[in-house]
C-alpha cells in the first residue's frame, strides 16, 4: 500500500457529531488517514468544508447521483432510510472509480470509533480483494441472523478487478431491491453479504475480536485492561460500533444495549467514556461552524411505546448517567441479562398466542 489508508462513510446533519468523532478517532490512531464523507444534506457539506481539514474530504450526495443516474432513480421506489441503505455499495464504488490513487477503500459506519491502530484489519485483508466482518452473535441472539450473518459496519474493498466486481454486483442487487424488511435471502443492503464467501474468490472473513466489537457481541469475549487500552481475548480493541447509543443530555445517555445485554460497569465506563470524550471534542470543533449540528433534534417516541420502553430501561438499567468517570445505570441493574430475558419473554408470548389460537 502507499502508506495512506482511505476510509469512507456517509451521514446527514443528525449524525454529524458522531461522524466527526469517528474522524477524530481515526486522526489519533491512523494519522495519515483520509476520510471521505458522502454528505446527505447541504448543512453537512457546509460544516465539513468550514472545518478546513485537508484529509476530511466531503462529496455532496448530488455529485454521486449525477455520476450514477440509476441510483438517483431508485429514490422513487423506496423510503429515505431504504435509499440511504442503497448508498452503501454505490459510494465506495464511486470513489474507486474516481480516485485512482486509492488502493483499498474501507467503509465504516458513522457511529463507530477507533481505539487503536487499524493495522490488524489490513493485515487480515492481506492481498485479498474484500474483507467482511461477521456479527458474531452469541447463541441467544442467533435469530438476528435473519438480517444477515455479516455486518455492513466495516468493509474493505481493494481497487482491483475482484474488489470492483464485488461492489458492482452488490450495487446491482441494492438498486433492484433494498427494503427495510426481511424476505427470503435479503434484508436491506446487508443480507446480500451472506452469499459473498461462496461468490468472491479473494475474500477474507475478519477474525480479529477487536474489529467491529459491538453491543450485540461484546459478551463473547473476556476483557483485560492495560495502561490506556482494553483487550478482548488478548487482542487490542481496534474499532467499536456504537449502534443505537444516544446522548440524552450533558451527562445522560440511552446505551442502545437493551436488546442485547448491558455491559458491566468497568467495561462500559472505559469504552463509552472514551467515546463520550470524542463526542465532546467533536462538539467543540463543530460549534463554531455549525452550532445547530451539535444538538440535532431527537426522534420522539409514541406515548405508549415510551412508557413500555421506560419500564424496561428501569428494570435493566439501559439508561446511563455519567458520574465522574463512570457510566452508572438508572435502574435495577439486571442489564447483562436483558437480551436473554427479552427473547425468552417474546418467545413465551408467541407460544401463548399460538396455544390460545
Amino acid at each position: 500500500m502507499n502508506g495512506v489508508n482511505h476510509y469512507c462513510t456517509y451521514f446527514d446533519r443528525r449524525y454529524a457529531l458522531p461522524g466527526l468523532a469517528l474522524w477524530l478517532s481515526l486522526r489519533r490512531h491512523d494519522p495519515a488517514a483520509v476520510l471521505w464523507v458522502l454528505a446527505l444534506d447541504d448543512e453537512t457539506v457546509t460544516a465539513i468544508r468550514e472545518l478546513k481539514e485537508p484529509d476530511l474530504r466531503v462529496v455532496p450526495l448530488a455529485d454521486l447521483e449525477r455520476a450514477d443516474p440509476e441510483l438517483a432513480m431508485a429514490r422513487s421506489n423506496r423510503s429515505w432510510v431504504e435509499y440511504v441503505f442503497t448508498l452503501s455499495p454505490c459510494w465506495p464504488r464511486f470513489l474507486l472509480a474516481r480516485q485512482l490513487g486509492i488502493e483499498v477503500i474501507t467503509y465504516v459506519d458513522a457511529d463507530m470509533a477507533f481505539f487503536s491502530a487499524p493495522a490488524p484489519l489490513f493485515a487480515e485483508l492481506g492481498t485479498n480483494d474484500v474483507l467482511i466482518v461477521e456479527h458474531r452473535f452469541p447463541d441467544f441472539l442467533r435469530s438476528l441472523e435473519s438480517r444477515g450473518r455479516f455486518n455492513v459496519g466495516v468493509l474493505c474493498f481493494r481497487n482491483s478487478a475482484g474488489g470492483r466486481a464485488c461492489l458492482n454486483d452488490w450495487r446491482g442487487q441494492c438498486l433492484e431491491w433494498c427494503h427495510d424488511r426481511v424476505e427470503p435471502g435479503r434484508y436491506a443492503d446487508q443480507k446480500y453479504l451472506d452469499a459473498w464467501p461462496g461468490k468472491v474468490a479473494r475474500l477474507v472473513v475478519c477474525r480479529h475480536p477487536g474489529v467491529n466489537l459491538a453491543p450485540w457481541n461484546w459478551m463473547n469475549h473476556a476483557y483485560t485492561f492495560q495502561d490506556d487500552a482494553v483487550f478482548a481475548d488478548g487482542a487490542p480493541l481496534v474499532v467499536f460500533h456504537f449502534a443505537r447509543f444516544r446522548p440524552l443530555g450533558p451527562a445522560r445517555a440511552d446505551s442502545g444495549q437493551l436488546e442485547y445485554g448491558i455491559m458491566p460497569l468497568r467495561l462500559r465506563s472505559w469504552i463509552y467514556g472514551c467515546y463520550w470524550e470524542l463526542l465532546a471534542a467533536a462538539g467543540e470543533r463543530l460549534r463554531p461552524v455549525a452550532p445547530a449540528l451539535v444538538s440535532p433534534p431527537s426522534v420522539a417516541r409514541g406515548q405508549r411505546a415510551a412508557w413500555k420502553t421506560r419500564a424496561l430501561e428501569i428494570i435493566f438499567g439501559s439508561t446511563w448517567r455519567r458520574v465522574g468517570s463512570w457510566w452508572v445505570g438508572e435502574g435495577l441493574g439486571l442489564g447483562c441479562h436483558s437480551g436473554r430475558a427479552l427473547r425468552w419473554w417474546r418467545r413465551s408470548l408467541t407460544s401463548r398466542g399460538r396455544n390460545d389460537g
